[in-house]
């Protein structure tokens, strides 16, 4: 028997964020909308029952954009921008908070229902996915727009898809022709729809990456696909220099893995002005607790258990920081926690201002998973578990890269 050639989808939904909010905002539809800020900028519902939305222009502070509506793309207002900086590009645009309880929501609405219709399903995120479409019976295009239907009468929410034979081509596929895309590719196609391409459409090249690729003459990936692997080489190294020579030919064995394991949960925060160590000592002190006692509760939420302990310091002049403390047992105890990163705090010099504060548990091992090893040990494993769990919000879990 033969066995079908792949079908790799990859499931993108359109500015998802803002566009949840344009369900709860839909007077707000066909505008400039930037996700981001203070929660306090919440709109204020007027006596009339209207709302007065707050501008960019009114913004003050060092909020950086979640994301944006493609009316306010068109203006050069993109994620992660400064808030005040995207004040001066698009100042009567709509601000709004971000509601990450109700992005979770339809998150899990979207994709129960494409495992309705696909189940081979790698979650790589929020608002995106890759779906495995091999197996199944219908052609490409029926398969694709049965989904993009399912998801929209799930959530009224629109999404892009990319469909190719491998992941690499699925994802950039699926931004080709957004919002609202249906992309279908093949191998023969991409010489003609994917090697125009700038370099940085291939996921897994970066802004360095790029210039240094720009610096040499190689702008788009035909120009990649093109270049000498040994010139590749000498200035990126053997196995990133196979990787880039591979991707820009369409190459990409990697399988969809439907069940990822979860490598790091954390927290942090950005501050809205920078804070001293000394002068600002208490606050900073309220916020580390803070931070402590939510990655405990996101272990302890999730079922587990974590083995190092580290700190992530972000200074004024943006320089980044990081320590990490590995324990004699396994924990999910904000206080251990607590007393871990605070060991992690004094490995770090402390006289510059702090921009961004954060908290990471790694070397995490399933509950029950450790809970019978001790019991095979006779108790010897040493496991500090709470008896109650902390509900935090807004956690940061890294999986295994892509």
């Amino acid at each position: 028997m033969n066995t079908p050639p792949r079908r790799i989808a990859h499931l993108d939904m359109d500015a998802f964020y803002a566009s949840v909010e344009l369900l709860r905002y839909p007077q707000l539809r066909g505008l400039p909308v930037v996700i981001g800020g203070r929660r306090g900028n919440q709109p204020e519902l007027l006596a009339d029952g209207s709302r007065r939305f707050t501008r960019l222009r009114d913004y003050v502070g060092r909020g950086v954009i979640t994301t944006s509506t493609y009316e306010a793309r068109a203006m050069g207002v993109f994620s992660a921008m400064g808030v005040m900086k995207a004040a001066k590009l698009a100042p009567d645009a709509i601000l709004l908070p971000a509601d990450f309880d109700a992005y979770r929501h339809y998150s899990k609405l979207f994709k129960s229902a494409v495992a309705a219709i696909a189940p081979q399903i790698e979650d790589r995120g929020i608002d995106e996915i890759y779906i495995d479409l091999t197996e199944l019976q219908e052609d490409s295009s029926t398969l694709a727009r049965r989904i993009k239907q399912a998801v929209n009468n799930a959530t009224g929410l629109s999404c892009s898809i990319g469909i190719s034979p491998n992941k690499l081509l699925s994802k950039i596929c699926s931004d080709l022709d957004k919002p609202d895309g249906l992309t279908l590719l093949d191998q023969n196609d991409i010489p003609l729809r994917i090697w125009p391409l700038p370099v940085r459409k291939i996921n897994g090249i970066g802004p360095k990456a790029e210039t240094k690729l720009a610096a040499l003459g190689i702008a788009t990936i035909a120009d990649l696909a093109s270049a000498e692997p040994s010139m590749l080489q000498e200035h990126f190294g053997r196995n990133y220099a196979e990787w880039l020579h591979a991707a820009s030919h369409g190459i990409d064995d990697r399988p969809v893995v439907t069940e990822s394991e979860t490598k790091s949960i954390s927290r942090e925060t950005t501050f809205e002005r920078d804070l001293h160590p000394g002068r600002d000592r208490a606050t900073l002190s309220e916020i580390f607790t803070a931070l402590c006692t939510r990655v405990a509760g996101d272990l302890q939420r999730k079922g587990y258990l974590a083995r190092t302990i580290g700190i992530k310091l972000r200074y004024a002049d943006f320089h980044v920081v990081t320590r990490d403390l590995t324990l004699p047992g396994p924990t999910a105890d904000p206080a251990v926690i607590r007393r871990a990163a605070g060991e992690c705090l004094r490995r770090v010099p402390l006289e510059q201002k702090l921009r961004l504060l954060g908290v990471r548990a790694s070397a995490l091992t399933l509950r029950g998973a450790l809970n019978d090893l001790a019991e095979s040990a006779q108790g010897e494993l040493p496991l500090t578990v709470p008896a109650a769990a902390d509900n935090g919000h807004n956690e940061s879990v890294a999986g295994p890269p892509e």
